[in-house]
């Protein structure tokens, strides 16, 4: 009745308050897509400094792809020894004897974890799926930013950087067989991918969550020969990879038999880098 006093039909009335309060469906996405290209251009790499060190490595945008996958930060390359053993020997000195003691890190390894192959940046390698999860824990700790390990699907996604078919090259993106004489190199001396990510392919294998839910080492590595680098090329950990382990049972940390898996770390987008 307080409508028809004021002469304005109903249906006029709720006309005008949809035009200014409800969002057509395509309207809806268009600000989605707004937003998202904001994110995108927002996007931009940064450097992460251990607190209480000198070290530091790179973090670059891998942007959102097909089917509505959000993007995330990627480190643009595989950890490097000089990393992890901040990490792995406590050297943040920031932190007190009780802090020290609260944090779980790795058991010292029995034989040198490097296999000889080089250390300062070369790719931390025979270490276990748990050990590169505790560093990603130990970093989000450390740096109050969300670390963890990436999906496969992630992996594969920031591997193909836009493109399906693999490289022309591979000597400019990959270590492999053929061109590594048996042992890792050092990190970020390939041409990097469309993402500005390098050693995606070969060098080390890297630790991934699977489709499964379990741990996959994803990407081939200085091992394999040409046909076995690849995007999509994964293996699962078998027992022969920690067979020579003497300990009983044997370590949860360090892979006594295996020198060719490694790991990278990702990091959420934000808008406000970093």
């Amino acid at each position: 009745m307080a409508v028809r006093r004021l002469g304005i039909p109903l249906l006029l009335l709720i006309s005008f308050a949809c035009t200014w309060t409800c969002s057509s469906p395509a309207s809806a996405h268009d600000d989605h897509e707004a937003s998202s290209a904001a994110r995108r251009e927002a996007a931009v790499p940064y450097t992460v400094t251990l607190p209480g060190t000198s070290v530091s490595f790179e973090m670059v945008p891998v942007q959102p792809g097909p089917g509505g996958r959000e993007g995330f930060y990627m480190s643009a390359t595989e950890i490097p020894w000089e990393v992890f053993d901040v990490y792995m020997y406590g050297l943040d000195v920031e932190e007190s004897t009780a802090e020290q003691d609260a944090v779980t890190r790795p058991s010292r390894p029995y034989i040198p974890p490097d296999r000889g192959f080089g250390h300062a940046g070369h790719p931390a390698i025979s270490l276990t799926f748990k050990n590169a999860q505790a560093f990603c824990a130990w970093l989000t700790r450390k740096t109050g930013r969300e670390y963890r390990l990436p999906t496969e699907e992630e992996w594969v996604h920031a591997c193909r950087a836009g493109r399906n078919d693999p490289p022309e090259k591979l000597d400019e993106v990959a270590w492999y067989w053929d061109n590594t004489e048996d042992m890792t190199k050092p990190v970020g001396k390939k041409k990097p991918n469309a993402f500005g990510l390098h050693d995606m392919l070969g060098n080390v294998a890297e630790w991934c969550v699977g489709r499964d839910g379990e741990p996959v080492a994803l990407g081939g590595s200085y091992l394999d020969e040409a046909e076995d680098v690849a995007c999509t090329a994964r293996q699962k950990q078998t027992p022969a990879w920690n067979a020579s382990d003497p300990q009983i049972p044997k370590s949860t940390w360090w892979l006594s038999d295996c020198s060719w898996v490694g790991f990278r770390v990702v990091s959420p987008l934000r808008t406000n880098n970093p």
